[in-house]
């Protein structure tokens, strides 16, 4: 876990410095503090998947940027484990990137699982952005526009991911499920 976070610390920076932002104008950007970006960058400080989805968002740049190096070329054999996970113990979210984003398709997939009881509330993400929920093990509830639909095995919901959205596990067994992002064309990555 620890290797992740200082992934995410660096990441943050060179991306930071690349534009030529100072941590004002990236908290402006972002919507994130600046006293926490800089403990971010400095790894004293873990963000939560939300936090980190609003500086991916206002940085334009993908959600698996801060969490891995880009995807191998077509036809890769991926196999990810904890070291490439984001484990969240509050909400109880577990995030592991299967397939990193990839420019020339403009997507990138997650295997997310949520403990029971667990709620993970979203900002919006960049404009455009697209995400698919399948569920694989588990019911879980997914919240677009203030509406909560109910989600079993098997079952996938697609929503616009630029608008306020949620997860929740209001069950007693975990629910896993994976999430396609899409994300537009113009992203700078």
């Amino acid at each position: 876990m620890q290797e992740i976070i200082q992934h995410i610390a660096i990441t943050l920076k060179a991306l930071r410095q690349a534009r030529g932002w100072s941590l004002d104008r990236t908290a402006r950007e972002t919507g994130v503090s600046k006293a926490m970006l800089g403990q971010i960058e400095r790894n004293e400080s873990s963000p939560t998947v939300a936090t980190l989805w609003k500086i991916a968002s206002g940085l334009g740049v993908s959600f698996s940027q801060f969490l891995e190096t880009p995807a191998g070329t077509e036809g890769t054999l991926l196999r990810h484990g904890r070291e490439s996970a984001l484990v969240e113990r509050e909400p109880g979210m577990h995030v592991v990137p299967l397939f990193p984003f990839e420019p020339d398709l403009g997507f990138e997939l997650f295997a997310i699982e949520l403990a029971p009881g667990a709620l993970s509330e979203s900002a919006p993400h960049a404009r455009g952005v697209v995400e698919h929920v399948i569920v694989t093990e588990g019911r879980m509830e997914v919240c677009v526009e203030g509406v909560w639909q109910a989600l079993a095995p098997g079952e996938g919901l697609r929503f616009a991911a630029d608008r306020a959205h949620g997860y929740r596990n209001r069950h007693r067994e975990p629910v896993r499920f994976h999430d396609v992002i899409h994300y537009p064309r113009r992203l700078d990555v």
